[in-house]
């Protein structure tokens, strides 16, 4: 993730206007922005987010603003400072770059005043949402999993939002260890990401994936001590397959970051472990290749319930269709890949979540361009890299929050749910099982 010192060997001119602290708070403040509008359109479309999550009722239902409203608030409160933060650092460095190296403490300044924003207890910008926030990000920052019926939803949801960060909290890690690196260390100078050791970085990026890993072996072992205490699995729990299948999703992502940090390490002697540079990439490219496959398929059939691959494949042994005619994996009303139950109005919107997906998916193969093979080894590249992967979570969340509720209304549970029960209330259940009664079985 760290741009190349041969492409761009001094403080390039982006990192002049938008040195690293500012980027990673942008993206940030983009992201409590991004989480308004998911709040806000999915409430439209009649989903209550806030039973899903289990969040906690209002004290007064009737006169406290919309959950979308107060996270717009507390987006705003974010957003006047780091607008103000930024000018001022214009005005006083000038694209200087003596300058700004020098004034690398109002950036700092303003990364202290975000993490202080999150924990003052301000009631107008979403105290109750904040508090919540927190409270999550502690349990799962041990890899740790509510009950069903205590919030399970919202912790893998944030675990999931946490792995398209990853690399935001790298350089928050990065611009605080050089501005704390000594008299001669500044947060604005040309990113340095061996700061604190040369895979600190890379154990840092696979922390977010390293959580969802043991939530999803929390989950298969709750699967197994259910089938234990009753004698046998049930056809709503199963043995927890696809807990472990989940899991080896986001173990795939360790081989991608362990051979990126080799494939950057410009001081590691290659030779030295008996495996050539060239050899380094072709390892890392099957390894990245298998892992946005994987996840892309996961994304689709898994998390989004969507039967395209099923679609696909019957399609495509069109004799078998022939043969057995009702073996339909979703009614002929259902639109073509998709489920029978939409919540969305058009199934466009689905089909352009999935290309978009896939897309973004595969931004690592701008590498394989003889012409953009240096565009994430610039700093202006990998910002907007990171941008297109919070922007992909933040399409994943509208379509991953949809799932959940029609699983819910498949189970006739839903809008008239009490918040102390859980929408799904049997304590695992399959992924895909909830999908209008249709189960993707790919």
């Amino acid at each position: 993730m760290d741009g190349d010192p041969s492409v761009e060997p001094e403080l390039d001119s982006f990192s002049l206007t938008l040195p690293l602290p500012y980027r990673a708070a942008l993206i940030i403040v983009l992201g409590v922005w991004a989480w308004g509008a998911n709040l806000h359109y999915l409430s439209l479309v009649k989903i209550d987010v806030p039973s899903l999550l289990h969040y906690p009722s209002r004290a007064s239902p009737r006169t406290d603003p919309p959950h979308h409203l107060s996270t717009y608030r507390l987006a705003t409160l974010l957003t006047i400072p780091l607008t103000l933060s930024l000018l001022l650092f214009w005005l006083l460095s000038r694209r200087d770059p003596t300058l700004v190296i020098h004034y690398d403490y109002l950036p700092i300044a303003y990364l202290v005043l975000l993490l202080s924003l999150f924990l003052l207890p301000l009631r107008r910008f979403s105290s109750s949402g904040r508090t919540r926030f927190l409270t999550t990000l502690r349990r799962i920052s041990i890899g740790g999993l509510a009950p069903s019926n205590a919030g399970k939803f919202g912790d893998i949801l944030l675990a999931d939002v946490l792995t398209s960060y990853a690399k935001i909290i790298a350089d928050l890690f990065v611009s605080l260890c050089m501005f704390f690196s000594g008299p001669d260390g500044s947060a604005t100078a040309r990113p340095d990401r061996g700061c604190g050791g040369q895979y600190l970085v890379p154990i840092i990026i696979a922390i977010p994936s390293l959580i969802r890993l043991r939530q999803c072996l929390i989950e298969y072992v709750r699967v197994r001590n259910h089938n234990i205490k009753n004698g046998g699995m049930s056809a709503q729990t199963g043995w927890g397959g696809q807990h472990l299948a989940n899991a080896l999703k986001y173990a795939s992502a360790f081989p991608v970051i362990i051979l990126s940090a080799l494939q950057r390490n410009l001081s590691l002697d290659h030779e030295d472990i008996g495996v050539t540079e060239a050899t380094l990439y072709r390892l890392w490219l099957t390894a990245v290749f298998v892992n946005s496959v994987y996840s892309f398929y996961w994304d689709v059939a898994k998390d989004w319930d969507l039967h395209l691959f099923t679609a696909v494949h019957q399609t495509l042994t069109s004799t078998s269709l022939a043969l057995h005619p009702h073996s339909h994996a979703h009614p002929p009303a259902t639109p073509f890949g998709l489920r029978e139950r939409l919540v969305f109005p058009r199934p466009a919107i689905y089909y352009s979540a999935i290309a978009l997906d896939l897309l973004l998916r595969f931004t690592w193969s701008l590498k394989l361009s003889p012409h953009l093979d240096h565009f994430a080894d610039f700093e202006s590249g990998i910002f907007v890299m990171e941008a297109l992967e919070v922007g992909r979570r933040w399409m994943w969340i509208f379509l991953r929050v949809e799932t959940e509720w029609v699983r819910g209304l498949g189970m006739g549970i839903g809008m008239g749910t009490s918040r102390g029960e859980g929408l799904l209330g049997q304590e695992e259940v399959l992924l895909g099982d909830y999908s209008g009664g249709n189960s993707d079985e790919d």
